[in-house]
């Protein structure tokens, strides 16, 4: 049991966005499956393993641990939460619905993850100048998936929101979701979010296999070539599409 238990790769992703937008809740919802009746706020970081089948229902299926890490949100623990940003492999960005201004600081936690990922004084270099989210959607390698979360709060308001995807999530090609964390239908196997979101690990598995093998070939890191490769490139166009 212990080998097979040693068998299973896993992965890391960050799940980040501002305090009380109900990171801790989708996270337990996608890890177990059911709401969680008592949320509190989270002081530093949480994590909650997930197993995922990769590529579920061809030959090349296998097991990963899904690991989720919910970052606080609390801006009086900025300084400290670039501790948790190495060896990222994914990112979910989580905005409130009703709450406009969590949706447009999405650009910011972005840039924070991307200055600080890494780690090292290297980390502290900024990737791109200025941090525009055009020349982002090209150069980023990391995989980025949107949730916005208490859906069934915009219906209860009865007013004429418009719900839209985020900018960032269309500048990233980037899927979104909307959610409900207190009801467990919101990603019911089979339903469109939990396809799309298996569909997200699924990419955040393929970019850590080809992050590990780039890496294992070169010796240097797989984030270390693309800001390499972004600053030479940067003078000839704003927009780089590395695909």
């Amino acid at each position: 049991m212990a080998n097979h238990a040693n068998a299973i790769s896993k992965v890391k992703i960050l799940v980040v966005g501002d305090s009380g937008v109900g990171k801790t809740s989708l996270v337990h919802l996608i890890c177990h499956g059911t709401a969680l009746s008592n949320s509190s706020w989270t002081i530093g970081c949480s994590v909650e393993v997930r197993i995922h089948e990769y590529r579920e229902g061809t030959p090349s299926q296998r097991q990963y641990f899904v690991e989720l890490w919910d970052v606080g949100g609390n801006n009086s623990h900025k300084n400290a939460r670039h501790v948790f940003y190495n060896q990222v492999h994914g990112i979910i960005l989580v905005h409130d619905m009703t709450n406009r201004k969590s949706q447009l600081n999405l650009r910011q936690w972005l840039s924070e993850i991307l200055l600080r990922e890494g780690g090292g004084p290297r980390s502290r270099l900024p990737l791109i100048d200025g941090f525009d989210a055009e020349q982002f959607g090209g150069f980023s390698q990391l995989p980025v998936f949107v949730v916005g979360t208490k859906q069934d709060q915009i219906a209860e308001m009865r007013t004429n929101i418009r719900v839209r995807s985020s900018s960032i999530a269309d500048e990233c090609a980037a899927d979104e979701i909307y959610v409900n964390t207190h009801d467990h239908r919101s990603l019911a196997p089979g339903s469109s979010n939990a396809v799309k979101l298996s569909r997200f690990f699924d990419k955040v598995i393929e970019r850590q296999q080809t992050t590990t093998s780039r890496t294992e070939l070169g010796g240097v890191s797989y984030m270390e070539k693309e800001q390499s490769m972004f600053r030479r490139s940067k003078s000839g166009s704003s927009f780089i599409n590395m695909n």
